[in-house]
């Protein structure tokens, strides 16, 4: 994925999350509002009520107006003609808070206007189910002359419990979002390491080919050396270090080509080529090893038409790579075989070897980058677990759909479907 990519995934994340987050602040305050709302809705009528009993009660008129004032957000006034008996207060107010379904703990006074002070007091607990006395501590009102406070010290409480579900889901949101920011954080360190791992693959591999082309030189010079022609022992070493000095630079070529691939799309060169007459080349080209070997590659070519349009390069380097693991893979002499045939829209390629094959639970992972299948009893068998990485990045670009068939102790067979 490319930086830019991951920044505006990064930058519409934040904003997303943002969003939801003032969202679900809004609705919570929203909620909590209407909360209190209702509940000092259902306090105003209750202590009205309670009013309008103990008028009764004391066969008085209840004030026409200002019953209940609201002091602060959770301490009332109530206006009454006459003394207050507090047991029938208490009364009261227990049974008008139960129909309006007030559960929360409560505590109130009744002013005495011969000492001016909040004289009686009591707390009543819905948890503990019990009135405790206390000293009236509650503040006055001056514009009455008979009246009880009452105060709701857990008013807060109470009506956030009446929200537990939003905020349960709330604490879910951010518990989310700080996953989403983790989990964003690791991406991009990951993607950090992942550049600079490929900085250094590119220039560690740019530094080899200067080495290896040296090599390459000062090898074909020892070669054509009249001395060292006339001296086996010499001739053989020189045609090792040439032969090794290949295979490396076969190696860099094949990391740089993924390194290529991985930094942005491949870019395809498509041109319409001969399927037949590239097998026939790679064949030739394949035919000194395959001798050394003592192998043998054979073809069946049965399509009329094999001209396809594609990156010739690429079609020859994932050729090469099947028939060169083919070769490495292989317990006894190689046998290689190449077919084509026409499959409706595709043309139809299998390359088919007699080696030591693939098990089952390996075949999906070969085309990893990096996994090398276990080779059992073949040890000597070198590489960097890229080529099928390589075949199958290929074949993405292409649009090509590829398989393995492989038996255990017989050999695999890799089938494309070329689109034409």
């Amino acid at each position: 994925m490319k930086n830019r990519a991951i920044r505006n995934i990064a930058i519409l994340g934040s904003v997303a999350i943002a969003g939801v987050i003032s969202v679900q602040i809004y609705w919570i305050n929203q909620a909590l509002n209407l909360q209190q709302k209702q509940f000092q809705e259902g306090v105003f009528i209750s202590l009205k009520r309670v009013a309008e009993r103990i008028s009764e009660y004391n066969l008085m008129d209840s004030p026409a107006t200002k019953t209940v004032k609201q002091i602060s957000s959770d301490y009332y006034i109530v206006n009454i003609r006459e003394a207050i008996d507090a047991n029938i207060l208490e009364l009261y107010l227990r049974d008008e808070f139960d129909k309006m379904n007030i559960q929360t703990d409560y505590e109130y006074a009744i002013y005495d206007c011969a000492s001016e002070k909040m004289v009686y007091g009591a707390y009543v607990s819905f948890q503990e189910k019990e009135t405790k006395i206390r000293a009236g501590n509650l503040p006055k009102y001056d514009e009455f002359i008979y009246y009880f406070g009452i105060n709701f010290p857990k008013q807060t409480s109470y009506l956030i419990a009446g929200n537990q579900l939003w905020i349960f889901f709330s604490g879910l949101l951010f518990l989310t979002v700080i996953f989403f920011v983790h989990a964003l954080n690791i991406i991009l360190k990951q993607k950090r390491l992942s550049e600079l791992q490929k900085e250094f693959i590119n220039n560690m591999t740019h530094e080899f080919k200067t080495p290896i082309s040296t090599i390459l030189i000062a090898s074909d010079a020892l070669l054509d050396d009249e001395v060292v022609k006339n001296k086996k022992e010499l001739s053989n070493y020189s045609q090792i270090i040439k032969e090794q000095n290949e295979r490396l630079n076969r190696q860099v070529e094949k990391v740089l080509q993924i390194t290529e691939m991985e930094r942005a799309d491949i870019e395809l060169k498509k041109e319409k080529i001969s399927l037949h007459e590239s097998i026939k080349s790679i064949a030739s080209s394949v035919e000194i090893k395959l001798t050394k070997q003592h192998g043998e590659l054979t073809t069946s070519l049965a399509v009329d038409d094999d001209i396809v349009c594609c990156d010739k390069l690429h079609l020859t380097n994932i050729i090469y790579n099947v028939i060169d693991n083919a070769l490495k893979y292989s317990n006894e002499k190689p046998k290689i075989r190449i077919e084509t045939r026409q499959m409706e829209r595709f043309l139809h390629l299998s390359i088919t070897d007699n080696g030591i094959g693939i098990a089952d639970e390996h075949i999906a992972e070969v085309k990893k980058k990096f996994y090398r299948v276990p080779t059992g009893k073949v040890h000597n068998v070198k590489g960097f677990g890229l080529g099928l990485y390589y075949v199958n990045q290929v074949c993405k670009a292409h649009d090509w759909h590829w398989e393995i068939e492989s038996t255990v102790g017989e050999g695999t067979s890799i089938i494309f479907k070329i689109k034409k």
